[in-house]
């Protein structure tokens, strides 16, 4: 078994664990991670195949194409990572309360120019807007 799969398989808790940290995000995302995880990933709170395709760059059809045992490119292992890490933090933020969590990524918020997390979650600089906006719940301020 790879390291990919051996990080997720020791690290992967949704609820009560810490992110991965930036340099095992850069140096996983290098190695690739297995197609399936994106599926362990998008069901840490439901989210649609349509989704977890927006959020990796890619549509629907070719994520589907892609059989369990592959590898994703750099660029999709990379955002899958950091859609990991601030579905790890959300759950955080709100208690582990799945449904919560999905009805938030899904909702327009002002500090994200009136668009959802999921819709900022297209680019690395969104991901970023959106871990942001979370630790401003975290610490009780307006998100």
């Amino acid at each position: 078994m790879s390291t990919p799969v051996r990080f997720f398989e020791e690290e992967f808790v949704p609820y009560g664990r810490h992110p991965a940290s930036e340099y095992a995000v850069v140096k996983t995302s290098r190695e690739g991670i297995l197609r399936s995880v994106a599926d362990e990933v998008s069901d840490l709170v439901g989210l649609t195949d349509n989704e977890i395709a927006y959020v990796l760059g890619m549509t629907p059809r070719n994520l589907h194409r892609i059989q369990g045992e592959k590898r994703l490119g750099t660029d999709a292992s990379e955002r899958l990572l950091l859609l990991r890490n601030v579905l790890i933090h959300a759950l955080d933020t709100f208690e582990g309360k799945e449904h919560v969590v999905r009805h938030w990524l899904r909702t327009p918020i002002v500090e994200l120019n009136e668009q959802s997390p999921l819709q900022m979650m297209d680019t690395v600089t969104g991901f970023g807007l959106v871990d942001r906006v979370l630790g401003r719940l975290d610490y009780g301020l307006p998100a």
